[in-house]
């Protein structure tokens, strides 16, 4: 079965939509006033497209990426950046809200130069991704798909979307259970995501294949967010991929973490990452191999807080820049 004949696309304009496309498992009909885990329907809840030129080099080239952010997350992240738009209890953003709209401001990013379509918080809106990327094959453009995820995904619905995804990328955020559970409600976290990321691996395995322009094409990019006081946790995450992937995986490692009103009274949470904190997680990647991907500069963390309220809801951005263990 193709990727683009598989039972999700047909189960958006299902009569009755019971979802069990994430790991939540509400089997909730989205069709009905009654909502899951992520409060959404079968709309597109789609809050912003636009050209992002902050992701790692090879996602973001030089002209950018066109980012498709969904609007909710299977994950509630109690430090989460996109608060405005990921948060399941708010009136969220609405931007765009049918599919010729959706389709034709894609384009106008592709005219502008983009060579990717990345679809950010996908886990829950898989259906309405999947009529994106058909409706664009269908007017014969064929860009790079990006699955920018948090890693809380299920592997059956991965394996339906091989052969569809050019370029995997996960935020594997935990090691520890006992923090997915308190960061994220999300106890089962580190199994699932593990999981999912090993399923992604097996689809593309370890090399990242570039175009003439250095642009990624086809591959596996594993991000993690590095939180101030965790670093046991991040040593834990960067262990399981050495171990369990291999230590040639590209791996993206993020200092951008800014504490939100949402933790302002953690213990841990409500300060910046340090230096120290952060070269200490470096040296952990060097110790085990990991020689692919990259690093951020600790100034980053203010550079990548969004307003989607604005048609770009990024600032002036810095590239990641690549890691020399």
């Amino acid at each position: 079965m193709k990727p683009s004949e598989s039972f999700f696309s047909e189960s958006i304009s299902d009569d009755h939509y019971n979802c069990s496309v994430c790991p939540r498992n509400c089997n909730t009909d989205r069709n009905s006033f009654i909502s899951g885990y992520c409060n959404t329907s079968t709309d597109f809840e789609i809050a912003s497209i636009c050209i992002h030129k902050g992701e790692e080099p090879a996602i973001s080239g030089d002209i950018g990426i066109c980012n498709v952010f969904f609007n909710s997350c299977n994950l509630q992240c109690i430090f989460c950046q996109n608060k405005q738009i990921s948060s399941n209890s708010l009136n969220n953003i609405k931007s765009y809200s049918t599919l010729n709209d959706i389709v034709e401001k894609i384009c106008s990013c592709l005219d502008q130069g983009c060579h990717a379509v990345g679809f950010v918080s996908p886990s829950h809106m898989i259906p309405q991704m999947l009529r994106i990327i058909n409706a664009l094959h269908k007017i014969g453009r064929k860009p790079v798909i990006v699955y920018n995820t948090n890693a809380y995904d299920k592997v059956e619905v991965l394996k339906q979307l091989e052969g569809l995804i050019d370029v995997y990328l996960p935020d594997l955020k935990y090691s520890q259970a006992k923090l997915a559970a308190e960061f994220s409600d999300s106890s089962d976290y580190v199994d699932v995501a593990n999981l999912a990321v090993r399923e992604m691996f097996r689809q593309k395995g370890t090399p990242l294949h570039l175009d003439e322009f250095g642009r990624a094409i086809s591959g596996l990019i594993i991000r993690h967010l590095v939180l101030p006081g965790y670093n046991e946790n991040s040593k834990g995450v960067l262990r399981n991929i050495a171990e369990n992937l291999s230590p040639r995986v590209h791996i993206s490692l993020m200092s951008q973490y800014y504490p939100m009103d949402s933790v302002i009274s953690h213990v841990n949470l409500n300060r910046f990452l340090r230096a120290d904190e952060y070269n200490e997680i470096i040296h952990e990647m060097e110790n085990l191999g990991m020689e692919n991907g990259w690093v951020q500069e600790l100034e980053s963390s203010r550079l990548y807080l969004p307003d989607f309220r604005l048609n770009q809801p990024f600032k002036e951005e810095l590239n990641p820049k690549p890691e020399t263990a």
